[in-house]
């Protein structure tokens, strides 16, 4: 057989061949068509594809040999992209470039639905990311999809033949997305995988401090990554990461969990550390007092930090025996050392409740063992309410007046307006409960109560003070400073005389002469008439002076037990 350079083809043997290798199909414009090189004209590779004329193509589109020169040759039988049938000069528009953008295409659409990847060479810098060479096919590479992390220098990956990921293909609009990042995470899963079986929860390892976080630290394991919790980096409390490590520290941890699903690693410190939660029970007996130092204050309370590892609770309600509804920022401060009172231990739940006030004397306590019931005590009124006065005692504790203890005859709100905010005033101690932490205390009981004994009785004659005129009568107040009292004499009870009934005769501050007509102890009422004690004084004066023989009239009867009185008066 001849050799490829004594081959000399007619235009017979083209014809033989193209038909060959097109086997008579139609022509369509925008297809890839096989053709023969018949002749190469300056830089020009003269191909047949069976049309009425040739197509011309640049000999470099089919590429160069190592020295440089064109490797297409006339007899080639080659693949080229049809855009015309014809143009102006009657010539087929070929090109050998666009066949090889629809080979790489088809090609690629191949790979794209078989979810493989496809090996390129990022040629090119665009908005936004890269363009990369497909093997005829130029693609897009965001600058997120470059690698897993960001990358600065991009210069030692330009030109390098890769694998990519096709993410996206649209061949109408002739759009391709790719990612160098999507095979690099993969291929990390699956060493990330074999280095996850190749660990054991319980495993003792040493790893190094990567990245530090609000809420832990990353530690390198050798190729994998673990997360160290601030929770398991140590028993005592650790507000912040930084406090226990930095950034290229060598740590020693233990594999607390391995999740196989998400491939994720739980690492702990503490745990290759004693747990002072143990045998805490006996440690912190209920009722024992230790000193402690405060580590955290919330709004429900304060922590405390008994020992490394160990801390309790002291709840707002157990902090001060008198300060209620404070915050407790405002009682204590953080790192202050505070002495402290086991309430409750709770291994289970790792949990101490501690008081704060049990450390302390309870303010009631110590008031009832210098006050006890009986006694006298002053204090400055802190408060009015409706149900009576709070007045302020020693240790910062309030007893409390209830409005029927403030006087015997007036009434609660009438006794009440007496007294302002900021009074001093002395109270009798009638009762302390310590449990309920409540004091009870009365003023009027400082004085005899009026209504007991026989200080006042019935028919008894007592001088009384006007105090209020109404139309039905007038209100009356007698007896000492310390133990006053009040009464309504009726408007019937004015006079004898109908003609003195009339209460507007009397003015208040008005000092008159009245009989106690009847005493109700259990409602504490004092009924009063002047008409009876005229009555009385009447019958007195007849008794007295009528018996006598001297003829004298009842008024003069009357004037002389009137006189008589006035002298003695």
């Amino acid at each position: 057989m001849a050799d490829d350079m004594s081959f000399n083809p007619t235009r017979d043997d083209f014809e033989a061949l193209l038909n060959d290798s097109m086997g008579g199909r139609d022509f369509q414009e925008g297809t890839v068509v096989k053709g023969i090189v018949v002749g190469i004209e300056k830089d020009f590779a003269i191909i047949d594809v069976g049309l009425k004329t040739e197509g011309r193509v640049p000999q470099k589109e089919f590429g160069v040999d190592e020295t440089g020169k064109p490797t297409i040759k006339v007899g080639d039988s080659v693949e080229v992209f049809l855009e015309r049938l014809e143009n102006a000069l009657g010539e087929a528009v070929i090109s050998r470039e666009k066949a090889k953008r629809e080979e790489a295409w088809t090609r690629l659409e191949g790979v794209y639905a078989k979810n493989e990847p496809v090996l390129g060479a990022i040629v090119g810098r665009v908005k936004g990311g890269f363009t990369v060479d497909l093997g005829g096919a130029s693609a897009f590479l965001p600058g997120s999809q470059v690698d897993i992390r960001p990358v600065r220098d991009v210069g030692p990956l330009m030109g390098k033949e890769q694998p990519f990921a096709i993410l996206k293909m649209d061949r109408p609009r002739g759009n391709i997305v790719v990612s160098r990042r999507a095979i690099l995470e993969e291929a990390r899963a699956e060493q990330r995988t074999e280095l996850v079986s190749q660990l054991q929860e319980g495993e003792i390892r040493e790893g190094v401090v990567k990245n530090i976080t609000d809420y832990g630290a990353f530690v390198d394991l050798g190729g994998i990554d673990g997360l160290l919790h601030v929770t398991d980096m140590s028993w005592k409390r650790v507000n912040h990461p930084s406090q226990v490590l930095a950034v290229g520290d060598t740590v020693k941890v233990q594999i607390v969990k391995i999740n196989p699903d998400t491939q994720r690693i739980s690492l702990g410190m503490k745990q290759l550390q004693s747990d002072p939660w143990d045998g805490v029970e006996a440690k912190y007996p209920v009722g024992a007092k230790f000193t402690g130092r405060i580590t955290n204050i919330t709004d429900y309370g304060a922590f405390v930090e008994l020992e490394a590892g160990v801390e309790g609770l002291v709840h707002v309600s157990e902090m001060s025996w008198t300060k209620k509804n404070v915050h407790p920022g405002k009682i204590v401060s953080t790192s202050q050392e505070v002495d402290v009172v086991v309430l409750d231990v709770d291994p289970s739940k790792r949990r101490v409740s501690l008081g704060l006030k049990q450390a302390l004397a309870n303010p009631w306590d110590s008031f009832l063992e210098t006050h006890p019931v009986g006694s006298t005590v002053e204090g400055e009124v802190k408060n009015a309410t409706e149900f009576g006065l709070f007045i302020g005692l020693d240790n910062d504790i309030d007893g409390m007046v209830h409005l029927s203890d403030i006087d015997w005859s007036a009434s609660g709100e009438e006794a009440m307006a007496r007294y302002k905010k900021g009074d001093m005033v002395k109270a009798k101690v009638l009762d302390v409960d310590v449990e309920k932490e409540r004091i009870s205390l009365g003023i009027k009981q400082l004085g005899g109560d009026p209504m007991s004994g026989d200080t006042y009785r019935k028919s008894q004659t007592v001088t009384v003070t006007v105090t209020e005129v109404t139309t039905g009568g007038i209100e009356v107040r007698f007896g000492e400073d310390d133990a006053l009292m009040t009464a309504f004499i009726r408007k019937s009870d004015l006079s004898r005389d109908r003609q003195e009934q009339r209460p507007e005769r009397f003015a208040v501050g008005d000092r008159v002469d009245a009989q106690i007509t009847n005493i109700d102890k259990a409602a504490r009422r004092v009924s009063m008439s002047i008409k009876s004690l005229e009555m009385a004084e009447e019958k007195e004066a007849i008794e007295q002076f009528g018996s006598s023989d001297s003829g004298a009239s009842l008024g003069d009867i009357l004037g002389a037990a009137l006189r008589e009185r006035a002298t003695k008066d």
